[in-house]
């Protein structure tokens, strides 16, 4: 399967590219791969080549309802986005989503030659769905890796007879993808040791980074207030992941009327966060529905604290959540329920935050009724080194080299 420039007669080379999700959506894979998959498709314009990107159309949450043309061409990047059934977020409903993917990407490259096949993947099975691509065309594979999947199962998945079987399943083929990679990206050096065990000897450590629209961030905008409340805001997925549930109401109960958690978001731990706070009968936690990063933005300016936390799985203190280079470019104490990596990596970059164990009341509780910051916080040097277009160029480089 090859095309040929009209005006030179070169044959062009095919990168296919594998996000789960990609704009609009909202979520961490959509705003690291849409700038990501621009800037490559501008570097491999100059090397003769384009780009088939293979995502979904949007459906991150089932509140959050925006639409997406199904085929879209910028340049020369060929966005194929595919129909997904609506779902909850629940467990079975994400492996009959990603099913219909897998299939459908396979089924829209058969026969199809590929010279590059790049994956970015946080479940394993993007990974995975690379991999069957690479073998059957024969190509490299370059793997994005933003999450440990068969880590955060060992913790996510509840004892029952089959946990050991889909565990062994799931390493099975974690090594069987890992070990064929020809380059691996981890986007967390917590990850270095994990993956010390794979074939794999060629890695880099491309994190997130911080979008364009956050850097033009207008911090004069008029603030609003509920009554005489702080208010502490957060924003995005709302799954055993984060563990709201244990932290948000509990804290919310002891703080009182002076304190207000304004809470966007959905996801499969929204129920348990409701739950718990109708058991404890407190009004000083709202939940919303997603909004829009434009509208985020006026959101967290008009915080006094901006709110992050994982919830007390071993498997997160590899990680390094994205969320953080959000928050930070804003002038706000950020109350961050981390440990590992994560933990270490904010008290060494992000001045003015507050780092706290996963789920630990009493330390959130103490900090927020002592503390008695004026919020003049500058992040500039942070916000250089992170910007996520200057990350980007770098990272577009590195994959270009296996073409």
């Amino acid at each position: 399967f090859r095309i040929k420039f009209r005006d030179n007669n070169k044959i062009m080379k095919r990168i296919v590219y594998l996000t789960f999700y990609f704009k609009p959506d909202l979520c961490a894979g959509s705003f690291r791969n849409s700038p990501l998959a621009i800037e490559l498709s501008r570097q491999a314009n100059l090397e003769n080549t384009f780009i088939d990107l293979y995502t979904t159309s949007p459906n991150r949450y089932n509140t959050f309802k925006i639409e997406a043309p199904k085929y879209e061409e910028i340049g020369n990047l060929r966005i194929h986005r595919i129909s997904l059934p609506s779902h909850n977020s629940g467990m079975i409903d994400q492996v009959l989503s990603f099913s219909k993917y897998f299939w459908t990407v396979l089924k829209m490259n058969k026969g199809k030659k590929t010279d590059l096949v790049f994956a970015s993947s946080s479940r394993l099975f993007t990974a995975f769905l690379g991999y069957r691509l690479s073998k059957k065309s024969k190509a490299p594979l370059f793997l994005d890796v933003r999450d440990i999947f068969v880590d955060t199962m060992l913790d996510v998945l509840k004892p029952s007879f089959f946990k050991p079987l889909i565990i062994l399943i799931l390493k099975k083929i974690e090594k069987k993808t890992f070990n064929h990679a020809e380059h691996i990206n981890l986007i967390s050096e917590g990850f270095k040791e994990y993956f010390s065990n794979f074939r794999c000897i060629n890695f880099s450590f491309f994190s997130n980074g911080i979008d364009e629209e956050f850097l033009q961030v207008d911090n004069s905008l008029i603030k609003t207030k509920i009554k005489d409340s702080k208010l502490i805001i957060y924003a995005g997925n709302i799954g055993e992941g984060q563990g709201l549930h244990k932290i948000v109401p509990q804290t919310a109960k002891t703080l009182g009327k002076e304190f207000t958690f304004l809470i966007y978001g959905d996801g499969g731990a929204k129920i348990k966060l409701q739950k718990e706070i109708d058991y404890l009968k407190i009004e000083n936690v709202i939940l919303k529905d997603p909004i829009s990063r434009t509208e985020l933005k006026t959101i967290y300016n008009n915080g006094d604290y901006l709110f992050l936390h994982l919830n007390d799985y071993s498997a997160f203190k590899k990680v390094l959540p994205s969320k953080i280079f959000e928050l930070a470019t804003y002038p706000k104490t950020i109350l961050a329920g981390v440990s590992g990596y994560s933990a270490d990596f904010i008290k060494k970059e992000v001045t003015n935050s507050f780092v706290f164990d996963p789920c630990d009341v009493n330390s959130l509780v103490s900090f927020l009724k002592n503390d008695k910051s004026l919020n003049q916080i500058d992040r500039i040097v942070f916000k250089d080194k992170y910007r996520r277009s200057s990350i980007n160029k770098k990272m577009s480089t590195n994959i270009i080299k296996y073409l």
